[in-house]
C-alpha cells in the first residue's frame, strides 16, 4: 500500500479533528500532516476535511472513508500483534462497547486493569443500542441477553438476575404486591429497549399460570432514568439486580414477589471473529470474565 502514510496522517486527524495533535501522534509536523492529507484528497479526487482558520472537521465522505481505513489499520494492527503475540506487552488503544448502566460494575474493576497494563488505553462507549461491533470500531463489547449474530465471538463474562421494586415511600401510600395480578393496581415503569423500541418483558416463574395486566404508567430507554424514576415514589419497576443494589442498601428502594422471579441474566464478552485475538483484547477478556463471574 503505497500511500498506508497518507492514511495513517487521515486516520489521526479524523480522530482528533487536528492537523497538530495527529502531527504529535505520527511524529511529524502539523505542516506535513496537511500535505499528506492534500496528496491523499487529490488521489481519491474528493475532499476529505472541511478546513477553517480554527478547526478541521469531516466531510460526509471523509467520514465513511475513515471507518473503512481504521478498520485496515486495526487489521493491520493485529497482524502484527499476531506475529509477536507470545512476547508482546499487551499495549494499545482498546475500544470497548457497554451498556450505560455498565458503569456501575465494570468502572470498580478498571483501576485494578490499568496497574497491570499501563500501556493499553481504554476508549468506553456507553450505548444502550446494539451496534455493529466492526462498521462501530470496536474491539470488544459487554452485552446482555440473547446472542443472535453468529459472527461473532463469545464468552460468558457474568450472571445476574432481576429484581421487582418500589420505593418505600411508594409502598407505603398504595401497599406492597403480594402476587403478581396485584400488579394490575399499581403503576408500572417500563424499560423500552433502544434498538427495537420493544418494551422490555417482566418474566415470572413457569408455575405462574396466568400472565398479570401490567398498567403501565411510565416508560423509557434509559435504565439509569428508570432507577431515578422508581426512587422518586413513581411505581413500580423490573430492573436487573446490579442497577437497583445501591438503593436497595440504602433503603431508597423496597423488593418483593423475589419468589416467583425465574429470569436470570447472562452479561457476555464479544469480539469480531475476524478480529485476531491480540494480547491487549485477551488479556481485558481475560480479566473481566473472571472477575465478574
Amino acid at each position: 500500500m503505497d500511500n498506508l502514510a497518507e492514511i495513517t496522517a487521515f486516520v489521526r486527524a479524523a480522530e482528533t479533528l487536528s492537523f497538530v495533535a495527529a502531527g504529535r501522534a505520527t511524529g511529524v509536523s502539523a505542516s506535513a500532516i496537511g500535505k499528506q492529507i492534500a496528496r491523499l484528497e487529490t488521489t481519491l479526487g474528493v475532499r476529505l476535511f472541511q478546513r477553517s482558520t480554527r478547526r478541521v472537521n469531516l466531510t460526509e465522505a471523509g467520514q465513511m472513508y475513515y471507518e473503512r481505513c481504521r478498520r485496515v489499520l486495526d487489521e493491520l494492527a493485529d497482524a502484527r500483534a499476531m506475529l509477536s503475540q507470545v512476547s508482546q506487552t499487551p499495549r494499545g488503544k482498546l475500544r470497548i462497547g457497554l451498556p450505560v448502566t455498565a458503569y456501575r460494575f465494570v468502572m470498580p474493576l478498571l483501576p485494578a486493569f490499568a496497574e497491570k497494563y499501563p500501556d493499553i488505553e481504554l476508549d468506553l462507549n456507553f450505548d444502550d443500542r446494539i451496534v455493529d461491533l466492526i462498521e462501530s470500531g470496536l474491539d470488544v463489547a459487554i452485552r446482555s441477553g440473547d446472542l443472535p449474530d453468529s459472527t461473532l465471538m463469545s464468552r460468558k463474562a457474568g450472571p445476574f438476575r432481576f429484581v421487582l421494586c418500589a420505593s418505600p415511600r411508594y409502598l407505603a401510600k398504595h401497599g406492597v404486591p403480594q402476587t403478581p395480578a396485584d400488579l394490575a393496581t399499581h403503576a408500572c415503569l417500563r424499560f423500552r429497549f433502544p434498538t427495537s423500541g420493544k418494551l422490555q418483558p417482566w418474566v415470572f416463574a413457569a408455575d405462574i399460570t396466568h400472565e398479570p395486566k401490567l398498567n403501565t404508567s411510565l416508560t423509557c430507554n434509559n435504565m439509569e432514568a428508570l432507577l431515578s424514576a422508581t426512587t422518586h415514589g413513581l411505581g413500580v419497576a423490573y430492573m436487573p439486580d446490579f442497577l437497583a443494589h445501591d438503593a436497595l442498601a440504602a433503603g431508597q428502594l423496597q423488593s418483593f414477589l423475589d419468589d416467583v422471579l425465574e429470569n436470570p441474566g447472562q452479561f457476555w464478552m464479544l469480539w469480531p471473529s475476524s478480529r485476531h485475538l491480540s494480547p491487549k483484547l485477551r488479556v481485558f477478556v481475560d480479566f473481566m470474565c473472571d472477575r465478574m463471574l
